[in-house]
């Protein structure tokens, strides 16, 4: 993936996903008819408690490029491509379809894992010339999302892989169980935001076009929300917040990250962070999916910003003992 400069002519694209039920279509129809002035490309998928057509998205003049299978997963990521492809010639004028669009909405199955997708453009080179990945966003409903989170492995993957959380139906839910909800999404997943709405109601501005991908955004962990209470629930995705303010050393960093792609990758869904690495002036930026990841130099550090590497990794069954013995042994000696 290649860093995104100011001037990065690639076209956006956004993942929308969810729990089963928890009102997807919503913000998709929000997003296609709010008068924000950009031109949208849709892929949806008609797997799902509601087959989104022409219909039920209403007033769109973006056209709506069906998924042909169900869900958007591993099997079907070539169809995804070839859906991106047909988009990226219609829009450089290469096909008998021609289309004018300022970015991608993909909207994923209640089933799916968004991981595929966004692997998508990590690993398909053409891909990522054209396109680049704006923001993974994970509609989550409120008032059945205890239940879903202990039963489902989807459910929690969908957590962890988000970069904005929409916490919705939030008024069918008492406040007491709502920052308790919070708490036990944060502790999944610490990077990610969160947002309460209502019938999915949100600023667009809050989930399009925020780069939440771009590596040299700054990560805003905040650690200490995790020590303000005991969580009951031992969910199986959980994250880890690694910090060190000493330089780490490049070759002992690359060491543990072998190791640990190596021995747990499977199990780690996201992982990203802003690294000090001795001898190296700028912060290093890094992220990945599963055992596809990307990092970079990309500014020197601020006057009065500390020189902290912060990291967080986002997993099943991951061994916090383990992940800080091994980052601690990546101090520069």
């Amino acid at each position: 993936m290649s860093h995104p400069e100011p001037s990065d002519q690639r076209i956006p694209v956004t993942v929308l996903t969810g729990f089963l039920g928890a009102g997807k279509t919503t913000p998709l129809n929000h997003v296609l008819t709010a008068e924000h002035g950009q031109k949208i490309a849709v892929i949806v998928n008609e797997f799902g408690e509601v087959g989104i057509d022409n219909q039920l998205v209403v007033g769109a003049d973006e056209e709506i490029f069906e998924m042909n299978n169900g869900r958007i997963c591993c099997t079907v990521r070539g169809d995804l491509i070839r859906i991106l492809g047909e988009l990226m010639d219609a829009k450089r004028g290469l096909s008998g379809r021609k289309a004018d669009f300022d970015r991608v909405l993909i909207e994923t199955t209640g089933l799916a894992d968004p991981a595929p997708v966004a692997q998508t453009f990590f690993v398909d080179e053409e891909m990522a010339s054209f396109y680049r990945l704006d923001a993974i966003v994970t509609v989550v409903d409120a008032k059945h999302a205890g239940q879903h989170l202990d039963e489902g492995h989807e459910a929690q993957e969908q957590v962890a892989f988000a970069d904005v959380l929409l916490l919705n139906k939030t008024d069918l839910v008492p406040e007491e169980e709502l920052h308790q909800l919070e708490g036990r999404l944060h502790s999944m997943n610490p990077a990610a935001k969160i947002y309460r709405t209502q019938q999915s109601r949100i600023d667009i501005g809050r989930i399009l076009g925020i780069h939440a991908f771009d590596l040299e955004k700054k990560l805003e962990i905040e650690p200490g929300f995790l020590e303000e209470e005991d969580h009951e629930h031992d969910d199986e995705v959980t994250s880890i917040v690694l910090q060190e303010d000493r330089p780490l050393d490049l070759k002992k960093l690359e060491q543990f990250l072998s190791v640990w792609l190596s021995e747990h990758g499977a199990d780690t869904f996201r992982y990203k962070g802003v690294l000090q690495i001795k001898g190296v002036d700028k912060r290093v930026v890094f992220q990945g999916i599963h055992m596809l990841f990307d990092s970079m130099a990309d500014r020197e550090w601020k006057p009065d910003e500390p020189k902290r590497s912060e990291f967080v990794v986002i997993g099943r069954g991951l061994d916090e003992a383990w992940f800080k013995e091994q980052f601690a042994g990546c101090v520069a000696g």
